[in-house]
């Protein structure tokens, strides 16, 4: 196995990041889902020199991108966000896309739920046709309830992959698993060769080695499961506005080139954005709690 870490957690530059994980001895990217974000062939070159790898994205979902709206156009216009989020990971020579399928942050349903099943197994297909010609896969992420009332178990992930095809497969991430699952290990082991990506966190989702999960007894069972890929770094910090704090440089107090999207995404996971110092200590934890468990 070999590490890659997303590069959404934090609003910095691309080279910014492929600099600190290169030092770091990561390997692969997660790249984020903005394909409007990125040049390819500048993006290539800098993974080029870099010496990583684009391990795969992970989709977005945000605003109106949500595979089971009642609206029709809506559903499109998510289906086609998708696909274009796969044709920058065929470019850059990656092989995997985390699929959320409906609205992170939305917990209300917008029709019955036969309904919506039908409108996911439809809106996926039609990407997994786009993948399958273009040899990348699918990995259905479940994630908690709080964020999602769709897909929230890796049981539910993998009656949705299989329902699309016979390649598409199940993103687990041990944060959410923690939240959701009655034995994460069990759940691994249930998904067994249809796992093609794997996010880790620490049950407070901040970088592994910081919380209680048993990292030796994850690594193990993804090793007995045969899953030999790549796992992707995927913390976000929650971040301490009182007196307790015991990291004081960890918030940024003026972040810089911020989307609008990147904002609310960290505003609703984290509070804010980090500093460059707390992160790379993060990113640093990572690794070091990882890097001997996966040899």
């Amino acid at each position: 196995m070999e590490l890659a870490i997303h590069n959404w957690m934090r609003a910095e530059s691309l080279e910014h990041t492929l600099s600190r994980i290169n030092k770091l001895d990561y390997t692969h990217l997660e790249i984020q889902g903005t394909p409007e974000s990125y040049d390819i062939k500048k993006t290539q070159l800098l993974l080029d020199l870099y010496g990583i790898k684009c391990w795969g994205s992970v989709t977005l979902m945000l605003e109106q991108r949500n595979l089971l709206a009642k609206d029709l156009a809506q559903r499109k216009m998510s289906v086609q966000y998708v696909k274009d989020v796969a044709k920058m990971v065929y470019e850059l020579g990656g092989k995997v896309i985390s699929l959320v399928p409906a609205t992170v942050g939305k917990i209300v349903p917008d029709s019955k739920s036969e309904e919506e099943w039908e409108w996911a197994v439809e809106g996926i297909q039609e990407i997994y046709k786009y993948t399958e010609d273009h040899g990348i896969q699918i990995g259905i992420e479940p994630i908690n309830r709080f964020e999602t009332y769709f897909i929230n178990r890796g049981e539910q992930a993998l009656a949705l992959a299989e329902a699309v095809g016979p390649n598409c497969g199940v993103c687990l991430d041990t944060f959410h698993m923690n939240l959701e699952e009655e034995n994460m290990f069990k759940t691994m082991k249930k998904i067994g060769k249809r796992l093609v990506n794997f996010h880790v966190a620490d049950n407070n989702r901040m970088a592994p080695g910081m919380g209680h999960l048993n990292w030796t007894k994850i690594i193990g069972t993804l090793k007995e499961i045969g899953y030999d890929k790549v796992l992707s770094v995927e913390f976000c910090a929650p971040l301490d506005r009182t007196p307790a704090n015991i990291y004081p440089n960890s918030i940024e107090p003026n972040p810089e080139g911020l989307t609008a999207e990147q904002k609310k995404f960290l505003e609703d996971h984290g509070s804010s954005a980090t500093t460059d110092e707390f992160y790379t200590m993060l990113t640093k934890k990572s690794i070091d709690t990882l890097k001997d468990l996966i040899k």
